[in-house]
């Protein structure tokens, strides 16, 4: 990974599973991060949305993605036509051939709202104000193509994987 300058922004012409996986998840997560304050069991919320999170990063397979597929929604990326037998091919999978930016992004943010919602829930809910803001930041970036995280790892040298296909 060579360093790079610049700022990385995704297209936002329209709206793609990718960006609408980001629009719910940062929702989710913000919503989840005000309820966890009036009572402290909401915290599982925000835990559900990171252990999902490492889950697209390790295997590919998002739950939320498979759902806005199946209300019509279409991914940027469209699926190899080699990439397993028939069922696989139904299911909306993120590519995981090689470590992308976006396969960081989602491995970072699921480690951080993971141990940040336990901390929230059982040591301080002070943690609240951090998932709080990667909620907000997550939201921020499916509208604007904008996110903090991912110009850091783009300026470290991280592929981007929606970018060779704009």
């Amino acid at each position: 990974m060579g360093k790079r300058k610049g700022l990385y922004l995704v297209k936002t012409y329209t709206w793609y599973v990718e960006r609408l996986v980001w629009l719910v998840a940062g929702t989710d997560v913000l919503v989840s991060s005000v309820l966890t304050s009036f009572h402290p069991n909401w915290a599982f919320s925000i835990l559900f949305v990171g252990l999902c999170s490492i889950m697209v990063a390790l295997t590919g397979f998002c739950l939320v993605g498979n759902i806005l597929c199946l209300f019509g929604a279409r991914p940027m990326i469209p699926a190899k036509a080699d990439s397993g037998g028939k069922w696989r091919r139904s299911l909306y999978f993120m590519q995981i051939d090689h470590w992308f930016l976006e396969r960081y992004i989602y491995m970072f943010v699921g480690v951080n709202l993971s141990i940040s919602s336990m901390l929230a829930r059982y040591y301080n809910p002070y943690w609240l104000f951090f998932t709080g803001f990667v909620g907000t930041a997550t939201i921020v970036f499916s509208f604007t193509g904008f996110c903090i995280m991912a110009n850091l790892l783009y300026r470290l040298g991280a592929e981007p994987r929606l970018c060779r296909y704009l």
